[in-house]
């Protein structure tokens, strides 16, 4: 698992979450995670969440701090497995930072307002996810907090922070699945 914190700002629209976007514009080839902050504005014609649709909930927040993940050896299933690990891994760092938020499946709140969206998807080569929290609330078309208001100041540090525990943890699942012995 690569990872990589993207210095420039980029407008998250829902388009990048496609196939082969890291390598394409980042050059990172494979299992892959990157950072980024920037502005989200998901219309309805680019979202994956069926269920938003229906409900008509485009996501809009002024700035967050977003991360996609891409891996190839994945079902659609393992990846939402994968997301609900990722989604804890942000909680237990926000909470190793000393902040308290709730996690329900896979959003996070802190004092009963959203501080994150998440998806995980399937494209003909790969899995995907996109997670974001909040860096700024104002605009979100929900009740939302945001990092500043919880007291995340350095965005970089902590999205490193985040990307080197899920690279580790994604390690070490591969190294257990080596050391056991296959039975008959």
């Amino acid at each position: 698992m690569q990872t990589h914190y993207i210095e420039k700002e980029i407008k998250y629209t829902g388009r990048e979450l496609s196939p082969h976007w890291i390598y394409k514009n980042f050059h990172i080839l494979g299992d892959a995670i990157v950072a980024f902050v920037g502005e989200v504005e998901v219309n309805l014609s680019e979202m994956v969440d069926i269920e938003d649709v229906i409900n008509v909930e485009p996501i809009y927040s002024k700035k967050m701090l977003n991360f996609i993940i891409e891996c190839f050896d994945f079902k659609l299933e393992q990846m939402v497995w994968a997301q609900r690990l990722f989604v804890s891994i942000i909680k237990e760092t926000l909470e190793s930072y000393g902040f308290f938020v709730k996690r329900d499946g896979d959003d996070l709140f802190y004092d009963n307002r959203k501080l994150s969206v998440s998806i995980a998807t399937k494209s003909i080569t790969s899995c995907l996810i996109h997670t974001a929290l909040n860096i700024i609330k104002e605009g979100a078309p929900v009740s939302a907090s945001d990092l500043s208001e919880i007291g995340v100041t350095d965005i970089r540090k902590f999205a490193e922070d985040i990307m080197q525990r899920f690279k580790l943890e994604a390690e070490s699942i591969k190294m257990a699945t080596y050391k056991v012995r296959g039975l008959n």
